[in-house]
Formats: C-alpha cells, structure tokens, sequence
C-alpha cells in the first residue's frame, strides 16, 4: 500500500505544483481570464489519464500464463526504466518553476492562439504524469499484488492538499528537499522493480535464474509477514531471490548511484 501511496504523492504533486505555478504566474500578470483555460486542461489531461488506464486494465488482463508472466516482467522493467529516467533528469534541473513560467508567458504572447498554446501546456503535463502513473501503479501491483487503492487515495490528497496549501502561502517547504526523499525511496522501489521483472522473465523461460534459490530468508523474514510485505512492496523484497535477481538489484543500484552523483555535480 505504501509504494503505491508514494507514486501517487510524488506524480500527483509534481502535476499540483503545474497548475499551481501556472495559476500563480496568471494572478501575478493579471490574466486571470485564462483560468478557466487551465482548469479545462487539467480535466481534459485526468479524463486522457482515465482512458489510458482503462486501456491498460483491459490488455494487463487480457493476457494467462507465460504471455502474462513475460508482460508482467516487461512492464515492470519498463517502469523502472522510465521512473528512474524521470527522477535522474528532474535531479539535473534547476529553476523548473521559471522555466515553466517563461513557456506561460510564451504561449500567451501568441497572439490570437495564446489560449489554445496554455490549454495545451496544462493537459499535457497533467496527461504526463497520469501515463507515468499508470505504468508505475501497474508495475507496482504486479509486483506486489495486494490492494492498494487506499494507498493511492491517500497519496493523492495528501498531495492536492500539500500543493494547495503552498499556492496559498499557508505552508513554507523545501520542496527540492521533499522531491530529494521521495525520489530515493521510488529510485529503491524501482530496483524491487527489475528484480520482480528479472523473476518473472525467468519465470518464463526467458532468462536463466543462474542459482535458485541463492539463500531463503523465509523463515526468519517471511515475504507473507507485516514486515515482509512492507519491504516487498517498497523495495522489491524476496526471501528467496535467485543469482539473477540479486545481480540485477545490485547493478541498477550501483548505476543509478553513479548516474545520480554526475547529476548533483552538474547542478552545483
């Protein structure tokens, strides 16, 4: 329930600082007539999010035995792949909220086409992230099948709520602090990501396990336990991985270690 309140949190407040800088941008140059504009994008963007994932119920489900097992695998290393793409880029960038606050300005000096160049903005950021969200929310519960739309529900008001508290002033964060957590815990939850990708594929016959099972924790650390749940479900726990999964844990961490390291001296 956890990783997939964290997904929903940190994509859901990414899309809520958009709109937030975005109306914040239009009050301050009194252009508020765009508003209704922005509102219509962000709607526009969560109904595209909405058939997106409808779309992705229906083939995830659609799919039984070794075809399931080798999509489930896919999308699960495809997740990872984007998660972690989306989080090293965003950890190279500085001043994201001016830069979006000049492709406002830029749109609404389009002459007649300002409004439709705004609406556009806003959907597909909010598009964006709802897409990212369906994959990562799909990768997530192949990975740990238990329910977790409580999970999700939380995740997304707290971050509405966060958000809106920040437009309006009620609230001093440091966001770059928060996004920095956040982005650790997913950037683990993506390595649990690979690894279940990497069982599945095997699973399938795709790839060789190498050893299996390399050693079995089960009995002091079982995966079916509170305890065990909770970590298979943020960071891709296995009390009985084989050779490959560990491998392929340890190389991703080590590679987006160095990856996030370049990035940091880049931004200082």
């Amino acid at each position: 329930m956890l990783e997939s309140g964290l997904i929903l949190f940190r994509e859901t407040l990414e899309a809520a600082l958009v709109v937030a800088i975005v109306l914040g941008y239009l009050a301050r140059t009194d252009q508020l007539r765009y508003r209704a504009l922005v509102w219509l994008g962000v709607g526009a963007g969560v109904a595209g999010s909405v058939a997106v994932a409808v779309v992705f119920r229906r083939v995830a489900g659609g799919f039984e035995g070794r075809v399931e097992q080798i999509f489930e695998g896919l999308t699960m290393l495809a997740g990872a792949a984007l998660l972690t793409t989306l989080i090293l880029w965003m950890a190279g960038q500085r001043d994201a909220s001016a830069r979006l606050e000049r492709g406002v300005e830029r749109r609404l000096a389009r002459g007649g086409s300002q409004g439709a160049g705004l609406f556009l903005l806003v959907f597909l950021s909010i598009l964006r992230e709802g897409v990212e969200t369906v994959l990562f929310l799909g990768a997530a519960r192949f990975g740990s099948p238990e329910n977790n739309l409580g999970g999700a529900l939380i995740g997304l008001c707290a971050a509405v709520l966060l958000a809106y508290l920040l437009y309006r002033g009620s609230l001093r964060l440091r966001l770059r602090t928060l996004f920095a957590v956040l982005n650790v815990l997913l950037l683990l939850f993506a390595a649990g990501l690979v690894a279940h990708g990497l069982h599945e594929l095997a699973e399938a016959g795709w790839l060789p396990p190498l050893v299996e099972p390399l050693w079995d924790l089960n009995p002091l650390l079982p995966e079916q336990g509170a305890a065990g749940s909770l970590l298979r479900g943020l960071f891709g726990y296995n009390g009985d991985p084989s050779l490959l999964e560990v491998l392929g844990y340890a190389a991703f961490v080590g590679a987006v270690s160095v990856l996030w390291a370049r990035s940091a001296r880049r931004v200082a």
